[in-house]
């Protein structure tokens, strides 16, 4: 076999690979995780813009007891939303371990209270189940739950997390 031959087999070995490759990447969902209360909750990785550690914001007056108030970020006045509250759990002092996560969507930016991140996760679309019949799926904020090992992680829309409702 001369080597011309040798390479174009080669070179179509190593096509093939990475489509097998870019195949698979299209059944993996990726997903930052974090806890609120006793839960841990995820969102895609893409609609965050920025994880940061708390710091000063500015209360407003007649919204939602969940709408902590706004922050200024680089200039844009950004809501703060404490997902503890928004999710009928008791107010905790913040720790060491907070952090602000800014999510967008469209048009749409907040910034949400976390107790603790977790990690970056990667689950197949095949471990994650639909959102529990137990709530109504076009208002819920449960895009899915996701199974991963000996942990269950209930995926949030991040959509319907920046909906405004105050």
């Amino acid at each position: 076999m001369s080597e011309k031959l040798k390479d174009v087999i080669n070179k179509q070995s190593q096509q093939q690979n990475e489509d097998e490759s870019l195949s698979q990447l299209d059944d993996i969902v990726q997903l930052v995780g974090f806890i609120i209360g006793d839960e841990e909750y995820a969102v895609p990785i893409l609609s965050i813009q920025e994880i940061i550690k708390p710091f000063t914001w500015t209360r407003v007056p007649q919204v939602p007891a969940y709408v902590k108030g706004v922050f200024n970020m680089r200039g844009a006045v950004i809501p703060l939303i404490d997902l503890r509250l928004k999710f009928g759990l008791n107010e905790q002092k913040h720790s060491d371990e907070t952090r602000f996560i800014v999510m967008k969507h469209g048009d749409e930016v907040a910034g949400f209270v976390i107790d603790r991140l977790t990690m970056a996760l990667r689950i197949k679309k095949a471990n994650i189940g639909p959102a529990p019949d137990t709530i109504n799926a076009e208002d819920s904020l449960i895009d899915g739950v996701g199974k991963e090992e000996d942990r269950i992680i209930t995926i949030l829309k991040p959509d319907k997390l920046l909906e405004r409702d105050f």
